[in-house]
């Protein structure tokens, strides 16, 4: 048994002397201490020493196991520093050359004024409402009291798809959903996209976007309305804003009103951004007419409600001292930059 010990120990050797990689030592560990290996079966042998042989032999065999364990154990560390060294070598960072810059994006310019203005009315309890741009004609104009042979159906300003189907020419469309599908109270802002066959130009888009807000419940004012807009106003142009409304006409308010707030370039005292008047118009309002709220369901004699429209164009306009609205839509990097 112990010649059968010492070519055990002298193959141990050979064989990892020849080995290369960490598979190889892993086969070696197998061969010679797995369960079947060639040390494992002089173990099994033991059984068939004398009382006297016994303990020697066993002794014999621990220190040629423990011998191999040892030499495997050391070549496998001198394999993995190796492979260490290698790859340092392969990867060697050169710390004098330039570093890389990942130029980080940004928000286009609509999109920060639209975050900022839907911030100002989450702050006030608004909900954010979402509806199609490609529409039907009732949602569009009907429901909002615009009869058929109003001018602003005329095909020469909308863009029809089928007689009844069109691009929204108004967020207005997304109100009248929310009134149908959700008894009052009803607190939104609908931000997005709209359509109306406009020649392009320094001031008009055939696509711009509108923020419109709506709000109905029992006992709602023309002063909720004017209050609401002040803190918009301050909080979009500067807390020194000041706004006044102009009686207008829109179908689906009454009364409705033009919205101006005083010129945030010169304070009210005329210049060239407000034309000298010291004022400049952003926004379209007034008191929900009682016959939209009806077609939606819900009793005018119960329910008041009063809802907005803001060009967010116009406002980003005023806001970055744009004068073509073309530019936003042109992606020249060295205008988008600049925000």
């Amino acid at each position: 048994m112990k010649d059968q010990l010492k070519k055990i120990s002298d193959s141990f050797t050979e064989k990892l002397s020849s080995s290369v990689n960490l598979e190889d030592i892993e086969n070696i560990r197998v061969a010679f201490l797995g369960k079947k290996g060639e040390l494992t079966a002089v173990l099994r042998g033991m059984g068939a020493l004398s009382a006297e042989e016994r303990p020697k032999m066993g002794q014999l065999v621990n220190e040629v196991r423990a011998k191999i364990e040892g030499d495997l154990a050391k070549k496998a560390e001198e394999l993995k520093a190796a492979v260490r060294e290698a790859k340092l070598k392969s990867e060697t960072l050169d710390v004098t050359m330039p570093g890389k810059v990942n130029k980080s994006g940004r928000f286009h310019p609509l999109q920060q004024v639209i975050t900022e203005m839907e911030n100002v009315f989450i702050g006030m309890g608004y909900e954010i409402a979402d509806g199609p741009e490609v529409e039907y004609d009732y949602y569009n104009f009907e429901a909002l009291n615009i009869p058929e042979g109003h001018p602003a159906r005329d095909t020469q300003d909308t863009f029809y798809i089928t007689d009844k189907v069109l691009l929204r020419t108004q967020t207005s469309s997304v109100q009248i959903h929310v009134m149908e599908a959700k008894k009052p109270p009803i607190k939104i802002i609908c931000p997005g996209k709209v359509y109306r066959s406009d020649s392009m130009d320094a001031t008009h888009s055939p696509i711009f976007h509108q923020l419109e807000g709506l709000v109905v419940d029992k006992g709602v004012t023309m002063g909720d309305l004017k209050g609401t807009l002040e803190v918009y106003a301050k909080a979009m142009f500067g807390p020194e804003t000041k706004i006044r409304l102009r009686p207008h006409h829109f179908p689906f308010t009454e009364p409705s009103a033009e919205v101006d707030v005083s010129c945030w370039n010169c304070g009210g005292e005329g210049c060239s951004v407000c034309k000298g008047e010291g004022w400049v118009e952003v926004l379209g309002c007034g008191m929900v007419h009682p016959d939209v709220l009806s077609r939606c369901g819900i009793d005018p004699k119960e329910y008041s409600g009063f809802a907005f429209g803001i060009g967010i164009e116009r406002t980003a306009m005023a806001r970055f001292g744009v004068k073509d609205l073309r530019q936003f839509f042109e992606n020249d990097v060295r205008f988008l930059d600049q925000f």
